[in-house]
């Protein structure tokens, strides 16, 4: 569209330009190309949902990297990303279709999140086009920077070739522990899926007798439901009200089990009444000490989250409800001395919301604890954008106190590659092959190992069953021949999908030369919410598949909130929906938002429709300065500038230079308000006004040189504004540009030193000016008219001709 057809800035304008440029794959990734790679590891979005208005902006905030680092001259790769795996698509399938995968069975319940999916990938990728998201490409295929589904046999494959890989180096390893269950969503979730609320709660103090004494002790707990459970009593050494009971035995209520009563330092005297039952998996401080203590853990909670026959009276009951009754039980023999309510800092699985059980189950760890060194100085070879942001991970890296539970019990996600035998045999995949275990039986060539599972009494069930593994022969050879192979139905953690993104998106295992020259990464852009998961995991797997740092640069953003800053949910009615957005004002007005707002990766971007709609008129004004640009010619050759012109020039250099330094940080924040502020205040406002009688010379005023002079600098200074404006709104400086014979699109970055001018120059005139206006309006002078009396400062002489003829003073 030319620029004589547009009125004004507009959705409408936008939608052709972005058809084109979705389609037209200028963007693609060149293989083969001499230039340096560049590449970003998009956070591929959950398809289940519309792109909501975080994602919005922070796909933009990576547009804008994107596009810079274009013009810098890389090759750059930046690829669309569709999450198609996990708990999000199957709870969105559950909701939609009123299905369940208990109920009506594996192969329906997958078919119901295909279809899911089918219906709404599309809308992912025509909302990106919309906001003018320049990927690498936006159609499928196995070309780099194609488009790629974390759920497409490809990627699958790739997930399930490194694991094989971690199995037969000894790092993976199926261990029968206590850990972390969604009894809603039936499965396992490791510690970075499980977020701490302030629940209300009661503390009950509960009456117990000592054995050799009848003395009575009153222990405060939350979870009396656990009592049955109760492996120690536990006081602090220090704790001189309890020093006598050491040794001794307690006599459990209701059950009347004999406890031993031991001093140990985790028990807090200045909590409940400073005694404590520690039972076998009422928290992670529990199960901590149950290990310690080398103590046989009894569960109480089956994974339906109901209690089971060690809870004697409560067997069957759902947890809470079984919370009510023994309360009601001990009150009924008077063993409940008093409650007290409290706020309790509880589990909760972040993907159902289900306070977290702890249930003891078999599942596949991968090896973290002995690389947490190695993870650490990895990471600090990184550059964080901000710096502090890298706290966060080295935190969490020192929280971290197990190793990785890989393996889930749910099913729209990448199988676990294994069969099993009844003597303990384990049939490997072949790697490479995307398989479904859990309805196909192993090919005859299939490698068979032997995983060194012996029986194991409790105490020892930390065991660690698959270490020192090894390979026993394949499927086809005679010993195997009457084996029946059962395929395992569990499946990965969707993390372990997550956690390679880079290494598919840079050809891991399919393209060697490439990926030689590609790896590392360049930059990892996400949220600050999955440092301790996607970043973390990201880093641990690519160390184990290439001992190397998996990026050069990591960029965390923060959150998008109300315009009152508060997190936005469906039950506050504060969402704000880009897709109204882009209804209302076009991708550029948003995209302009994004980098005004705020510094993205220091704070929390407030939304407001308000205030993206008035970036339309910052759209507009570049418009109309465009206009009266091109109402004249550019000089073929570069004339001898004005004083005027030359200090304007510097000014637009010195921005510029100020940009180039900035945007190699991924800070885009302050040249967009420096550029704002140019555009409205300072060329708008100010230059124009002052050149007007010049460029026009309509009186013949002024000679033909200091006209020409004014001519170039105007058309000098719009297009450094359409250089420097490009990558954060690439759609209105192209087209601009291109009224001028520039293709922004495959443009360099201007080149200029840095500049050293008199900044104050340009404040003393822009106050001059100010003042003369003012003083015509408050005399009733119109601004054409003459104005009589005012000097010209000493310091603004050299621009006297200019500054007379702008307000024509006498």
């Amino acid at each position: 569209m030319k620029l004589k057809e547009i009125k004004n800035w507009s959705p409408e304008v936008e939608s052709s330009i972005v058809e084109k440029w979705k389609n037209s794959e200028m963007f693609k990734f060149d293989a083969k190309s001499n230039k340096k790679i560049y590449s970003i590891d998009t956070p591929p979005p959950y398809v289940n949902a519309p792109v909501h208005i975080g994602q919005a902006v922070t796909y933009c905030y990576m547009d804008f990297f994107a596009r810079y680092k274009r013009m810098k001259g890389f090759q750059v790769l930046f690829p669309l990303g569709l999450d198609r795996n996990g708990l999000p698509i199957e709870m969105a399938a559950e909701k939609k279709f009123n299905i369940s995968p208990f109920r009506d069975g594996r192969d329906k319940f997958i078919d119901a999140c295909k279809k899911l999916l089918e219906e709404t990938s599309t809308e992912t990728a025509d909302t990106f086009a919309k906001l003018g998201i320049s990927f690498s490409s936006y159609k499928e295929g196995n070309h780099v920077g194609a488009v790629y589904k974390t759920d497409s046999p490809e990627y699958r494959a790739i997930t399930q070739e490194t694991f094989i890989e971690l199995f037969k180096r000894g790092l993976i390893y199926e261990d029968s522990r206590i850990n972390n269950w969604d009894s809603k969503l039936q499965t396992t979730l490791a510690d970075s899926e499980i977020e701490y609320k302030d629940i209300p709660s009661d503390f009950n103090y509960v009456k117990w007798k000592v054995k050799e004494t009848g003395q009575e002790i009153i222990i405060a707990t939350t979870r009396p439901e656990l009592i049955c459970t109760c492996g120690m009593i536990i006081f602090n050494p220090k704790d001189e009200r309890y020093k006598k009971l050491d040794g001794k035995t307690a006599i459990s209520p209701i059950f009347g089990k004999e406890i031993k009563i031991k001093s140990n330092s985790m028990a807090d005297p200045e909590k409940g009444t400073g005694i404590v039952m520690m039972c076998s998996a009422g928290d992670l401080s529990d199960i901590q000490f149950f290990r310690e203590q080398n103590l046989i853990p009894k569960i109480a909670i089956e994974k339906d989250g109901k209690m089971n026959s060690i809870a004697g009276d409560l067997h069957g009951l759902k947890v809470r409800e079984a919370r009510q009754k023994i309360i009601e039980m001990l009150k009924e023999k008077n063993l409940l001395q008093k409650q007290e309510s409290i706020i309790h800092r509880t589990p909760v699985s972040e993907r159902s919301n289900t306070e977290i059980e702890f249930i003891q189950m078999p599942e596949y760890y991968l090896k973290q604890l002995e690389f947490k060194n190695e993870i650490k100085k990895i990471s600090d070879k990184i550059n964080f954008f901000p710096k502090e942001s890298k706290k966060i991970l080295d935190d969490w890296i020192d929280s971290v106190s197990i190793d990785w539970p890989i393996s889930r019990r749910r099913f729209y996600a990448t199988p676990i590659p294994l069969w099993h035998s009844s003597e303990g045999e384990i049939v490997l995949a072949e790697p490479g092959k995307y398989c479904e275990p859990w309805k196909t039986l192993p090919d005859k060539n299939f490698e068979v190992w032997k995983n060194g599972r012996h029986g194991r009494t409790p105490k020892d069930f930390q065991e660690k069953s698959l270490l020192g593994a090894k390979k026993i022969g394949t499927v086809g050879d005679e010993k195997f021949k009457n084996r029946k192979w059962k395929g395992e139905e569990r499946v990965f953690d969707t993390w372990m999908d997550s956690s390679i993104s880079e290494l598919v998106i840079l050809k891991y295992k399919k393209d060697n030369e490439f990926f030689k020259k590609a790896y590392p990464c360049s930059l990892r852009p996400q949220g600050k919410e999955i440092i301790r998961t996607w970043l973390y995991y990201t880093l641990l797997r690519g160390y184990l598949e290439t001992k190397k740092p998996c990026f050069e640069d990591v960029w965390i953003n923060q959150h998008i909130v109300d315009s009152k800053g508060y997190k936005m949910s469906k039950s506050k009615g504060n969402i704000i929906d880009p897709q109204k957005l882009l209804k209302n004002y076009g991708g550029e007005a948003i995209r302009f938002w994004s980098a005004i707002e705020g510094d993205l990766s220091r704070n929390d971007l407030k939304c407001s429709e308000e205030r993206i709609s008035a970036e339309l008129k910052t759209l507009n004004k570049l418009l109309n300065v465009s206009r009266f640009t091109m109402l004249f010619d550019k000089p073929a050759k570069k004339p001898k500038l004005e004083k005027l012109d030359e200090l304007f020039v510097n000014e637009i250099n010195s921005l510029t230079y100020f940009c180039d330094q900035s945007y190699e940080n991924y800070d885009f924040y302050r040249p967009a308000q420096s550029l704002r502020k140019f555009l409205w205040e300072i060329f708008a406002s100010h230059y124009l006004e002052m050149i007007k009688a010049r460029v026009y010379n309509q009186k013949k005023y002024f000679s033909k040189q200091e006209s020409d002079s004014a001519k170039w600098t105007l058309h000098y200074i719009l297009e450094k504004i359409l250089f420097l404006l490009y990558p954060i709104i690439p759609q209105i400086t192209a087209t601009i540009a291109k009224e001028k014979g520039i293709d922004l699109l495959s443009a360099e970055f201007p080149k200029v030193p840095k500049s050293k001018f008199k900044k104050e120059l340009i404040e003393k005139l822009m106050n001059f000016n100010s003042d003369v206006w003012k003083k015509k309006k408050d005399s009733g002078i119109s601004l054409a008219n003459e104005i009589y009396g005012i000097k010209i400062p000493k310091e603004l002489k050299d621009f006297e001709k200019d500054l007379k003829m702008c307000h024509n003073l006498r």
